[in-house]
C-alpha cells in the first residue's frame, strides 16, 4: 500500500501539520489576505439584513425542533442563548462557551483545508463559516455558512462528552492523512457530527448539524419511512458514502455521547485504515447482514428521484 509519508502520528497538536504531497484532498486556494490558520482576522459586519435572515432561519427552525432535537443540543441553545436576536458576535459566544467546555468559534471565508480543519478541532476551535444566506439561498445553500456553523454545530460544543470527541477526532486527522484515508474519516464526521441521531427515552433525535440547520431533515431523519436508521458501528459507517445534495438515505443512530467517545476513541484506527479500500464498500442505502437495524426505510423518496425530481420527503 503507497502510504502517505508523516513518519509518525503527530502529537503535538500546536503546530500546523504538513499536508503530504500525496494525500488525496480537495484542492483550496487560500485568499491572500489569509495566514495559514485561514483564520479571518475580524469576523464580518453584517447587515440589518444578515441579521435578519438569521432571525427568520432560528424562528423556522425552532418550530420544528422540539421533540425532534437531542436534548443536549437544546439544552446548548439555552445555555449560549443563540435566540437573542442576530448573528451571534464570536468573540462573546466564545468567551461563553471556552467557560462550559473550553472551546472557542472562529471565523474563516468558506469551506477550508482538511489538515487545517483538523488542527483547529484538535485545539478546541471550530471554525465556522464567515457568510450568511441570501433569500435566494434562504432553503438550500451547499457550502455551510454562519447559521448552519453556528446554529448547528455550536450548542452541542457545551456538551463536555461531544466537546471531547470533536477534539479526539481533530487529532484524529493527523493518523488519516497519514495513511491517506481522510475520505474515510470525513464519511465518519458526515454520519455523526453532521448526520447523526442518538437514542434518548422519548424516542430517537438529531444531534448532527446538517439536520438540526434544516426544517425538511430534521423531520425527514427523526419520522420519515424511508430512511434506514442503523445502529453506529465505525468500522462500518467509516465504509460507506453519503449524500452531499439531497436527505440521506441511512442515518446511524448512538445509544449515548458516551458510547460515541468509546466507540471512536478507543478504536485502533492503524489497524482500520489497514484494512480499508480506498474507495467505500457500501451504497448510501444498503442494509448489510452484520447491522443493527432500528429501522430499515422504504428509500421511496430516493427511489421517486429525491430532489432532483420534486420528490416528496416521506
Amino acid at each position: 500500500m503507497n502510504m502517505a509519508t508523516l513518519s509518525e502520528p503527530e502529537t503535538d497538536f500546536s503546530r500546523l501539520p504538513e499536508l503530504p504531497r500525496d494525500v488525496f484532498t480537495a484542492p483550496l486556494q487560500r485568499p491572500g489576505h489569509l495566514k495559514e490558520d485561514w483564520i479571518e482576522p475580524i469576523q464580518t459586519q453584517y447587515s440589518s439584513e444578515d441579521h435578519g435572515v438569521w432571525n427568520d432561519l432560528f424562528k423556522r427552525q425552532m418550530k420544528v425542533l422540539p421533540g425532534r432535537a437531542a436534548s443536549a443540543f437544546l439544552a446548548g441553545l439555552e445555555k449560549l442563548d443563540l435566540g437573542r436576536g442576530g448573528v451571534p458576535e464570536f468573540g462573546k459566544m466564545s468567551e461563553e462557551l471556552d467557560a462550559l467546555t473550553g472551546w472557542t468559534v472562529v471565523p474563516v471565508p468558506m469551506l477550508i483545508p482538511d489538515h487545517v480543519f483538523f488542527w483547529h478541532l484538535a485545539n478546541r476551535r471550530f471554525p465556522a463559516g464567515n457568510f450568511i444566506r441570501t433569500r435566494e439561498t434562504f432553503d438550500y445553500i451547499q457550502e455551510p455558512d454562519v447559521f448552519h456553523d453556528v446554529f448547528g454545530h455550536v450548542p452541542m460544543l457545551t456538551d463536555p462528552v461531544f466537546a471531547d470527541y470533536m477534539q479526539e477526532y481533530g487529532r484524529a486527522g493527523w493518523k488519516a492523512m497519514r495513511y491517506n484515508r481522510l475520505k474515510a474519516l470525513g464519511a465518519l464526521y458526515w454520519y455523526t457530527v453532521e448526520f447523526g441521531l442518538i437514542e434518548e427515552a422519548d424516542g430517537l433525535k438529531a444531534y448532527g448539524a446538517g439536520i438540526l440547520s434544516g426544517p425538511t431533515e430534521v423531520v425527514f431523519a427523526t419520522e420519515a419511512k424511508s430512511p434506514n436508521r442503523i445502529m453506529l458501528n465505525v468500522d462500518r459507517a467509516m465504509r460507506t458514502d453519503y449524500v452531499i445534495s439531497d436527505l440521506q438515505p441511512t442515518y446511524f443512530v448512538i445509544e449515548s455521547f458516551e458510547d460515541l467517545y468509546r466507540q471512536t476513541v478507543e478504536r485502533d484506527f492503524d489497524r482500520l485504515y489497514r484494512s480499508l479500500a480506498a474507495s467505500f464498500t457500501y451504497a448510501n442505502s444498503a442494509v448489510i447482514d452484520v447491522d443493527n437495524v432500528v429501522n430499515r426505510g422504504t428509500q421511496e423518496y430516493h427511489l421517486r428521484g429525491g430532489r432532483g425530481s420534486n420528490a416528496t420527503p416521506v
